[in-house]
C-alpha cells in the first residue's frame, strides 16, 4: 500500500555537494564516471560468471548476486544527482524520495547480508574442504540468497513505514544528494524520538548480527590457517580470502562513517539526551 502523504510538502530540495555553478560540470562528470564503472565492472563480474562453467561455484554465484545488489545501490541515488545537476533543479518529489528511502534500506542491507553469507562459505571452504561441495550444495546457496533477499525487503519497508508516518515543514531542505530516513528524521517537523530510536536498535541487530557472523567466521579461518605447516598453504589460504576483506571494510568503513555523523546531527536523538539527563538529575 502506498503511503499516505500527510507531510504538507509534496516536493524536498535535495543540496547536494556544492551550490557553485563552475563545480557543477565537475561533479557530473565525476559521478557519471564512477557510476559507468561500477555499473560496466559489475556487469562484466556478472556476465563472466554466468558465462563460464568454471565459475559455476557458491562462492561465483554469491558474488554474482552482490554485484547486482551493488548496481541496484548506485542506481538507486547517483542517477537523480547527475539530473538535478544537469538541470539544474534541486528538487525531488516526495513519492521519489520515499522511493530511495526504500531501496538505499533495500539493497544496503542486502549487500550486507551477501557478505555475511560470503564470509560462512569462505569459512566452510578452508576449515571443512572435503565437506564444501556436500555443505554448500546448490539448494543451500539458493536459500542463503533467498532468505537474504526476504530480510533486505522487511527491513527497507521498515524504515519505509518509519518515515511516512512524520510531518515535515514547507520548503524542506535535505543536507545531502539523496534522501535518507536519518535526514529526514532531522528536518521533520513533529517529534521522531521513537522513530529514531526504532530505526537505530534495529540497525544495531542486523549489523550486529552481521559483524558477528562475519568476525565468528574470520576466527575460525584464521585458527585454521595458523594449524597450516607450510607457508604456501597458508599464503594459499589467505589468499582467497583477501578480496573478500577488503571489500568488507570498504562496506562497513564507509557504512560505520555515514552511520556516526548521522548520529552527531540528529536534532531529536539531541532531545532524547537531553530528556534523559534531566530524568537523572532528577532522580537525585
Amino acid at each position: 500500500m502506498e503511503p499516505q502523504n500527510l507531510t504538507g510538502v509534496s516536493e524536498f530540495l535535495l543540496l547536494g555537494f556544492s551550490e557553485d555553478l563552475e563545480l557543477q560540470p565537475l561533479l557530473f562528470g565525476l559521478f557519471l564516471s564512477i557510476y559507468l564503472i561500477t555499473v560496466v565492472g559489475n556487469l562484466l563480474i556478472i556476465l563472466a560468471v554466468s558465462s563460464d562453467p568454471h565459475l559455476h561455484t557458491p562462492m561465483y554465484c554469491f558474488l554474482s548476486n552482490l554485484s547486482l545488489a551493488d548496481i541496484g545501490f548506485i542506481t538507486t541515488t547517483v542517477p537523480k544527482m547527475l539530473m538535478n545537476i544537469r538541470a539544474q533543479n534541486e528538487s525531488i518529489t516526495y513519492a521519489n524520495c520515499l522511493a530511495q528511502v526504500y531501496f538505499f534500506y533495500l539493497f544496503g542491507c542486502l549487500d550486507d547480508l551477501l557478505l555475511t553469507v560470503m564470509a560462512y562459505d569462505r569459512l566452510v571452504a578452508i576449515c571443512y574442504p572435503l565437506h564444501y561441495t556436500v555443505i554448500m550444495n546448490p539448494r543451500l546457496c539458493g536459500l542463503l540468497v533467498l532468505v537474504s533477499f526476504f530480510i533486505s525487503l522487511l527491513y527497507s519497508q521498515f524504515h519505509l513505514s518509519l518515515v511516512s508516518q512524520i510531518t515535515f515543514c514547507t520548503d524542506a531542505e535535505i543536507p545531502s544528494f539523496f534522501c535518507d530516513s536519518s535526514q529526514l528524521f532531522n528536518i521533520a517537523c513533529s517529534d521522531t524520538s521513537t522513530n529514531i530510536i526504532l530505526a537505530y536498535c534495529i540497525g544495531a541487530i542486523f549489523g550486529g548480527v552481521s559483524v558477528s557472523g562475519i568476525l565468528f567466521s574470520y576466527m575460525r579461518i584464521v585458527s585454521s590457517i595458523l594449524r597450516v605447516s607450510s607457508s604456501g598453504g597458508k599464503y594459499k589460504a589467505f589468499s582467497t580470502c583477501g578480496s573478500h576483506l577488503s571489500v568488507i571494510c570498504l562496506f562497513f568503513g564507509t557504512g560505520l562513517g555515514q552511520h556516526v555523523s548521522s548520529i552527531l546531527d540528529f536534532k531529536g536523538l539531541h532531545v532524547v539526551l537531553m530528556f534523559s539527563q534531566d530524568e537523572n538529575y532528577s532522580s537525585f
